[in-house]
């Protein structure tokens, strides 16, 4: 929402402390009785929700983590046809065409994809990969700022490039970070493919500041973050609209609003996937592993862990989640084959204008 993810985005759970994930077994060899889990580094599961699939499996789970989704799914397709696991959890819709073409995945057809809507199986005819959660990519901004400097935040990406925002954003680079990727595809999709190149040049030279992970982004540069411990200094980031209610999980008094907000003019739609890697070394247990993910208990575990939204339709979402985070009604897409043709030009347009 991996990333989103958030959102895996995404994300957010565990950059404030939630639950650790457990159970990931020691680091060596597979064998039968351990199942490898793939995945970027936001990936969280509840030790309850994973303790109950171990015991009802008799699998060991194993978790390795590879930095931000863009990093993982480099690693994945390096050691492709002699994958580091069993699973892959996290690939996104902005990433997804280039694990399809470079033959990622095995099919295998997971368990409940009845209760997942035909707009997130981006791969229905084939099933190589799962859809798992989806979360919107969008600007949030500090509330606290702008209610100090008596300044209205920012609504959409017009406003984004206005003097009062100057020097304000902070956003994650689109060649190694899905939800900096996905904010581009945004920008494309709402200046079309001979316009975005211009909207860039006035971001950056209205102060946009680029850094290479969502981790860094929100934990380090953003305002608003509690885990940024009042050092960041940019009240505006790329994160995910569901963002705010980790800045408001287990306070007590419940606040009325959450202190960051979302500029819903500015989002972008990321489902994530998950898929079983060719070549794994327990494809049995991989399968079993998928089945789990899109399984109804983890699906209604992820809002609180990745702050993303189930793909399930009848998993249930925590109030904490309705309640603190934005509801992104038109969410700008992108058609997959649009991103699939274009992407890597796309970024090293994006890389020359921003980066140099």
């Amino acid at each position: 929402m991996s990333t989103t993810s958030r959102i895996t985005a995404a994300a957010v759970a565990a950059a404030l402390g939630a639950a650790a994930l457990a159970g990931c077994g020691a680091p060596g060899g597979a064998d039968a009785k351990t199942v490898t889990l793939v995945s970027h580094d936001s990936f969280s599961v509840s030790k309850p929700v994973l303790a109950a699939f171990e015991k009802q499996s008799g699998y060991k789970v194993r978790v390795l983590k590879g930095g931000d989704a863009g990093k993982a799914v480099n690693q994945a397709i390096l050691s492709k046809g002699n994958p580091q696991g069993d699973v892959f959890f996290g690939i996104d819709n902005t990433l997804l065409s280039r694990g399809l073409d470079e033959g990622l995945f095995s099919p295998y057809e997971a368990k409940g994809l009845e209760h997942v809507p035909a707009g997130l199986q981006l791969d229905k005819a084939r099933h190589r990969v799962t859809p798992l959660d989806y979360g919107d990519i969008c600007v949030n901004y500090d509330r606290g700022y702008f209610a100090r400097h008596k300044i209205a935040p920012p609504k959409t990406f017009d406003d984004l490039i206005k003097p009062r925002y100057k020097g304000l954003l902070v956003t994650e680079n689109s060649a190694t970070s899905s939800p900096g990727l996905a904010f581009q595809l945004g920008t494309v999709a709402a200046y079309g493919k001979g316009g975005w190149q211009g909207y860039w040049k006035k971001l950056k030279a209205n102060g946009v500041e680029v850094v290479d992970s969502w981790e860094q982004a929100y934990n380090q540069r953003f305002s608003g973050s509690a885990a940024s411990k009042g050092k960041g200094d940019k009240p505006l980031v790329v994160s995910y609209a569901s963002s705010p209610p980790a800045e408001v999980l287990g306070k007590k008094p419940a606040p009325r609003q959450a202190p960051t907000g979302v500029a819903t003019g500015t989002c972008f739609r990321q489902i994530e996937f998950g898929g079983l890697l060719k070549g794994a070394p327990n494809e049995k247990g991989g399968k079993a592993l998928l089945d789990f993910l899109l399984s109804k208990r983890f699906q209604e575990d992820e809002p609180l862990q990745m702050f993303v939204h189930p793909a399930r339709t009848d998993a249930a979402v925590p109030e904490v989640f309705t309640k603190y985070g934005a509801t992104i009604g038109k969410p700008a897409t992108l058609a997959p084959e649009t991103i699939t043709r274009n992407r890597e030009q796309w970024i090293k347009q994006w890389s020359s204008l921003v980066l140099k």
